[in-house]
């Protein structure tokens, strides 16, 4: 398993999941979302719509309204519990944070070729011990992350199919996030039945363990 160093307590992964892999993993996506379908998530307060669209799995999931950021138990939109997290995110988790207790979230962001992430923190979940384990499948997209501060300096990369990234200790309230994505760098999501883009899986420690 590679692994480059970007700065203190981020790791790169690139090509962390074979060919078969992310066939397997796009095909069980596709399954689940059509027990939890992708929502377009709303800014608080306002009300303004994310450029990405979103689904969870796992035990709570990551939700975005008029009412605020927060984990809930159950899909926004169609009131059920979120769906397990497929094996191969169990696996993924255990390999790359190995000390962590196990993931509780997994929020599955899907961006079209126009979807932007501005730079942000994970700062929602109740301890920040455990890191953000993040996989890439299909279009390469431009990911940028710096520090605790929004001022603080970036560095950028590309993030490919299959590419892992785990960012936690010192890292784990960096900011980061998405400038954009090259569309049409990978057909893995169409050939698995899903819409044309990029899907990133951010795996999540949410309570103490």
């Amino acid at each position: 398993m590679t692994e480059v160093g970007i700065k203190p307590g981020v790791g790169y992964h690139p090509g962390y999941l074979s060919a078969e892999q992310q066939a397997d993993l796009a095909a069980a996506l596709a399954a689940m979302l059509r027990e939890a379908p992708l929502f377009t998530p709303r800014m608080p307060r306002t009300g303004k719509p994310f450029s990405v669209r979103m689904t969870n799995c796992g035990s709570l999931g990551w939700v975005s309204d008029e009412r605020g950021y927060r984990y809930q138990p159950t899909h926004p939109d169609t009131g059920r519990p979120w769906p397990p997290m497929p094996d191969i995110l169990i696996a993924t988790w255990r390999e790359l944070a190995p000390e962590a207790p196990a993931p509780e979230a997994c929020l599955v962001n899907h961006y079209g070729a126009s979807a932007r992430m501005g730079l942000h923190q994970d700062r929602d979940e109740q301890t920040f011990d455990a890191p953000v384990v993040s996989l890439s499948l299909g279009d390469t997209a431009v990911f940028r992350i710096g520090g605790g501060t929004r001022r603080d300096p970036t560095t950028s990369l590309k993030l490919a199919s299959g590419d892992a990234l785990v960012f936690g200790g010192p890292a784990r309230l960096a900011f980061h996030g998405i400038d954009r994505v090259l569309a049409g760098s990978s057909t893995l999501l169409e050939k698995a039945g899903l819409e044309a883009g990029r899907i990133n899986l951010t795996l999540r420690r949410v309570t103490p363990g």
